[in-house]
């Protein structure tokens, strides 16, 4: 456990980091992180704690069948938060902040612990590098 330990190169300070990421929910570095973000969703597909999906309904043509699946799905997908009349989300910087906030404060408020376990991946697979430790230390101040 110490070798593991002693591996680890990147430390976040979780002391009052949900509730600085709330005073902060409209820091300008919200949007500095957008310009990077391709919403490719990467992040999502390799983060062992998402769960984000989408529920689709089909019949047959001849109307005596009826299907319902549910999909893995990721909360970059602009369709993701489509609710009647368009979606919630249009911009990629409300998604990436609602994935940030979900994982370091919201997740806290549902689940009583944090919902980054530190693995990496998230940081590993960003095509441009967008590093979820340092975002949420720039975005705290």
């Amino acid at each position: 456990m110490e070798e593991a330990k002693n591996k680890v190169r990147k430390k976040l300070n979780v002391e009052n980091l949900k509730d600085d990421l709330y005073k902060n929910i409209e820091h300008p570095h919200w949007n500095e992180i957008s310009n990077r973000c391709l919403a490719c969703g990467n992040c999502t597909l390799v983060c062992p704690t998402c769960f984000c999906t989408s529920v689709f309904d089909s019949s047959s043509l001849s109307l005596d069948m009826a299907e319902r699946w549910e999909i893995w799905d990721s909360c970059f997908s602009i369709d993701y938060s489509y609710i009647h009349g368009g979606s919630i989300r249009q911009s990629i910087m409300s998604r990436y902040r609602n994935w940030l906030m979900h994982k370091l404060a919201t997740w806290v408020d549902q689940f009583g612990t944090f919902g980054c376990v530190g693995c990496g991946r998230c940081i590993t697979w960003c095509p441009v590098g967008i590093d979820i430790v340092e975002e949420a230390n720039k975005v705290r101040g």
